[in-house]
């Protein structure tokens, strides 16, 4: 035997167990851990709007019930004014509310992020605490805040012998404005100064070693960073703007006159229809047509931030 063949001799062939895979089989072991959220979803979300569609096309009559009249809820919707006029609100609203709260929140979070704040958590923590205060609660401080009789603003007309009233109908939207800027300000703010968390902070100290000054590397390295984040938080503002219903509805008793009306806001509009009106069929089509406004609107906004983050 040559010295080849033992070497052949000695190397036998190794079997080993391979386990076969079959690729055309699903996987549900995931859906064990969603189905409970599923099922959830589904009964609290899905359901009641495909309930408020099928609705939508019926209406209530004197006399024969409940009948099917296709879209005679939506045409009638576009040509109520009160409709169009809330709308018009809490589009001005959302116009001049959002761009303020998200330039403080972005302020505040640029704040915290220069390391040079004293007192950086309890800046961060103040701020955000007004997130955890109830929409209701928050709502009624300010009432008696605003409150020219008895409230702050009264107590400085006394003092001073003025007649400040932000409850008046020309400023009443802002004084609402205020009420959500607070609300929202700090919950916008940890949102960007999260995105300004994941920056190395190598990218600072190379800007700086270069000669950056801190406006520069502000705008060079932190804002493009904030992109992102103000897309989402955008879309979430617009998002609850349009939703607006708890700060009106609660002002609605401590407002004099008839300044917030039924309709002052869609969401106010659709309440009143629905359990005061006995409008339930009219109030869904309302309800439908202003999901619908909503989400082509913060679909045009994702569109228009993806385009910018492409370039």
């Amino acid at each position: 035997m040559t010295s080849a063949q033992a070497q052949a001799g000695a190397v036998q062939p190794v079997h080993t167990a391979t386990a076969r895979i079959n690729k055309h089989k699903a996987d549900w072991r995931g859906w064990k851990f969603m189905w409970p959220f599923a099922v959830v979803f589904v009964f609290v979300f899905i359901v009641p709007i495909i309930y408020a569609i099928y609705i939508s096309f019926f209406q209530k009559k004197m006399i024969g019930g409940t009948v099917f009249v296709g879209i005679a809820n939506y045409t009638r919707l576009f040509h109520d004014a009160n409709f169009w006029q809330s709308v018009g609100r809490v589009a001005l609203f959302t116009i001049v509310q959002v761009p303020i709260m998200l330039f403080l929140s972005a302020a505040m979070a640029l704040a915290i992020d220069s390391m040079k704040l004293h007192g950086t958590k309890f800046f961060r923590i103040s701020t955000f605490l007004p997130y955890a205060v109830p929409a209701v609660v928050s709502t009624m401080i300010w009432g008696f805040v605003y409150g020219a009789k008895y409230g702050l603003v009264g107590s400085f007309n006394d003092f001073f012998g003025t007649n400040i009233d932000v409850l008046k109908p020309s400023v009443l939207l802002a004084a609402i404005g205020n009420i959500n800027t607070w609300e929202f300000t700090g919950y916008n703010m940890l949102i960007f100064y999260s995105s300004l968390s994941t920056i190395p902070h190598s990218l600072y100290e190379a800007a700086s070693i270069d000669g950056a000054s801190e406006w520069q590397i502000v705008k060079s390295i932190k804002l493009p960073e904030l992109r992102g984040s103000l897309a989402i938080t955008v879309i979430f503002s617009i998002i609850g703007s349009f939703q607006l219903f708890n700060e009106p509805s609660i002002l609605q008793n401590m407002v004099p006159g008839n300044a917030i009306t039924t309709y002052y806001t869609p969401n106010m509009y659709a309440y009143n229809l629905s359990f005061t009106g006995n409008q339930s069929n009219y109030a869904a089509a309302l309800a439908i047509t202003m999901a619908v406004i909503t989400m082509a609107i913060a679909y045009a906004v994702q569109l228009k931030s993806m385009k910018e983050q492409m370039k």
